[in-house]
């Protein structure tokens, strides 16, 4: 597994050619006021890659998943290049587009009222004009590559609530998959589950790998030594020295 340290300009295999490149970030700093909270990071994430996001707590780990979708906490405003696809991302200006495109699957698996198909359904319906079955071929075939469907699909109008912990969060990512993302941003998907629920969903990311373009933000090193392809590690700003202006 490759690790690449950020703060500087010049990643490793970054020469491999624009096409490969899903996203692309270049000095981003993350501010509060004129306060440094974390950066500069650089790094790139190639197409089917699975990348962990590393560093101490406090580091901002999952402030820059946030930054990549343009969600950052009110207060908060970025500095640096945000490139999907290769067209940058306006500060200020993320959309339903943009975060369909990049989905980001947070840290506490949100879960809606109704029925296990309608939240995995919440996506599509939103943002797609299908038909009902082509709608609810995307989703069956999202749930499988989740780990889930042959879990669920006897119940399908069961609610959601009746899933354990670690069945909600396969639901999540499943509901994201349904996006046929371009990169899916996971934000410690394990850290609230048993044993026994991390090792489950640990398997239906691993299954991710080289189909998928991940980016995992995890505090157990040893899962990120087992579930991903290189690492890009973040540290603690030096916040006595001053920003730098944004090239």
């Amino acid at each position: 597994m490759d690790d690449v340290r950020t703060g500087v300009t010049t990643v490793a295999d970054a020469a491999d050619a624009v096409d490969n490149t899903v996203i692309a970030v270049r000095d981003l700093q993350i501010l509060d006021g004129t306060k440094r909270l974390v950066g500069p990071v650089t790094f790139e994430l190639a197409t089917g890659s699975t990348t962990g996001l590393c560093g101490p707590s406090g580091a901002g780990k999952s402030t820059v998943l946030r930054a990549l979708v343009d969600l950052l906490p009110h207060g908060l405003h970025r500095r640096g290049e945000v490139e999907v696809l290769g067209r940058p991302v306006r500060y200020g200006k993320g959309n339903s587009t943009l975060r369909s495109t990049v989905v980001l699957v947070p840290q506490t698996p949100v879960v809606f009222g109704g029925s296990i198909l309608d939240n995995a359904l919440f996506g599509l319906r939103h943002l797609v004009r299908a038909s009902r079955t082509e709608m609810r071929d995307r989703v069956e075939q999202a749930l499988r590559e989740a780990g889930l469907w042959g879990e669920v699909s006897d119940r399908l109008d069961r609610p959601a609530q009746t899933l354990s912990n670690g069945q909600r969060q396969r639901l999540c990512l499943a509901r994201a998959l349904a996006l046929e993302p371009a990169a899916l941003l996971l934000d410690e998907p394990t850290s609230a589950l048993d044993e026994r629920s991390r090792d489950t969903v640990e398997e239906s990311v691993a299954a991710l790998r080289g189909n998928r373009t991940v980016l995992l933000v995890s505090h157990d090193p040893a899962q990120v030594e087992r579930l991903c392809d290189r690492t890009v590690r973040i540290d603690l700003p030096n916040t006595w020295e001053p920003s730098p202006a944004a090239v």
